[in-house]
């Protein structure tokens, strides 16, 4: 198995701290794994991406062209990375931030209000663990209890325990929307 991620977005989105989640539980998981992040010079607002990839095998190259799975934050993400999204693979589409749709037919798109969701949960920073349950729910390449232990022990290592049970809760709420038990107007 090997499974290419793409995180798009503005940057203060916590695009960066999902795929970097992503990378650490795998490789807790004793999967193989890369995380490459790029991101514009002006930080917050500007843009941000990261790629990671997981595998069963060793990883002949952390470059991705054609992506297995791409969650897209805002607009400029979903014009950039929606056409590179492999056939059979999957798109994530933050639809409190992008109204355009997938005419795609050969992909999986799933629709998450994540900012909406994360008002909701009290804190709009937690949009990014909105997308992050409901990718994972969808290409579950890790155990979402291995994500919450490797969450809370990345939280705990920078001082901000009070973070995790938000964060968590903000991930079940992805999980949620993925499975079609949550829908928000």
């Amino acid at each position: 198995m090997q499974e290419e991620f793409v995180f798009s977005g503005f940057g203060g989105q916590g695009i960066l701290f999902a795929g970097q989640l992503l990378a650490y539980t795998a490789g807790y998981e004793g999967k193989h794994v890369t995380w490459i992040p790029s991101y514009g010079p002006e930080m917050r607002g500007g843009t941000a991406n990261c790629t990671v990839v997981v595998s069963d095998e060793p990883i002949g190259s952390p470059i991705v062209r054609n992506p297995g799975v791409v969650a897209v934050f805002n607009n400029p993400s979903m014009e950039k990375y929606e056409p590179l999204v492999k056939p059979g693979g999957l798109l994530v589409i933050n639809t409190s931030l992008i109204a355009a749709r997938s005419e795609r037919d050969d992909i999986d798109v799933l629709l998450v209000p994540a900012n909406t969701i994360a008002e909701q949960v009290g804190n709009a920073k937690l949009l990014n663990m909105v997308m992050l349950g409901a990718l994972l729910t969808m290409r579950p390449v890790v155990p979402m209890e291995a994500v919450e232990r490797t969450l809370a022990k990345k939280l705990k290592e920078t001082g901000k325990d009070h973070f995790i049970d938000p964060n968590i809760e903000a991930l079940h709420k992805g999980v949620a929307v993925a499975k079609g038990e949550l829908t928000v107007a």
